[in-house]
């Protein structure tokens, strides 16, 4: 392993395989988004949208209570509305940083799962949980409304749910998040490092050239009507024999299936 980024509130390493890990630091034990938390990660995931040795990226907080717990309250109790747009402003640039990071970013969800928290979960690619995690946007509950990320919701898991999930400031389970759609796989906490292991190598595996393509072309289709997204996907086609990777991989595989054949044979 070797160390990318030492802030006090984020630290990134990576392995050799091009597997980066930023960890949130300092943020009590239930990794709490507060201003000095915020900008620390805004800081760290800006310097790693340059580096190219990264393949993945995973995305958690220090230890297993949660993945993030929220935004501090002791923070915003003392906001007024000028101060309010500013924190909100930038949280709202951290999860801007994570939802359009040039490769996958996986989330490593633990324990709670909450408000500004699952916001930033949602703009991450891929979340994996361990069982009995709980989420929730409990924003309404302290006379806040939920904001900025939140707005990927309705899409994610339909206007229906999100509607509950943000008007009545309730927590639901793995299992509910799981079947809703919000997060893609739940695991036992001993075998979640595992899960996440497995998934991060898979796409370090894969070209680096097409996972940054894919990812940018899944940003474009949202702004995107589908023949619009259809239209455009046909040029990033063409640019991706650019890369040499399409001629590596497809020889691979041929020269695979041929050795297969002759073994057969």
């Amino acid at each position: 392993m070797k160390t990318l980024i030492s802030l006090k509130h984020a630290q990134a390493i990576i392995d050799p395989l091009g597997v980066a890990t930023l960890t949130i630091c300092e943020a009590g034990t239930l990794n709490i988004l507060s201003t000095p938390v915020i900008q620390d990660l805004t800081m760290a995931l800006s310097e790693l949208a340059h580096n190219t040795e990264i393949r993945t990226l995973i995305l958690r907080g220090a230890g297993d209570k949660a993945f993030v717990a929220g935004a501090n309250i002791n923070e915003m109790a003392t906001l007024t509305r000028k101060s309010a747009v500013a924190f909100i402003s930038n949280l709202r640039d951290l999860c801007e940083a994570t939802r359009v990071f040039p490769m996958p970013v996986i989330a490593r969800v633990p324990g709670w799962c909450l408000g500004g928290g699952l916001e930033l979960a949602m703009a991450c690619d891929v979340r994996v949980a361990a069982l009995n995690t709980q989420f929730g946007m409990p924003e309404v509950k302290v006379g806040i409304p939920s904001v900025i990320h939140a707005a990927l919701m309705p899409k994610l898991i339909g206007q229906a749910r999100a509607t509950w999930l943000l008007l009545s400031g309730e927590n639901i389970s793995t299992e509910q998040a799981v079947q809703w759609g919000l997060i893609h796989e739940a695991v036992a906490l001993t075998e979640l490092d595992q899960r996440i292991a497995t998934i991060a190598n898979n796409f370090a595996a894969l070209g680096p050239a097409v996972l940054k393509q894919q990812k940018t072309l899944l940003r474009r289709w949202e702004q995107l009507s589908l023949p619009d997204a259809i239209a455009d996907s046909v040029q990033e086609f063409g640019k991706a024999f650019e890369t040499g990777e399409p001629q590596k991989f497809m020889n691979q595989f041929l020269a695979h299936k041929q050795a297969k054949n002759r073994s057969n044979s």
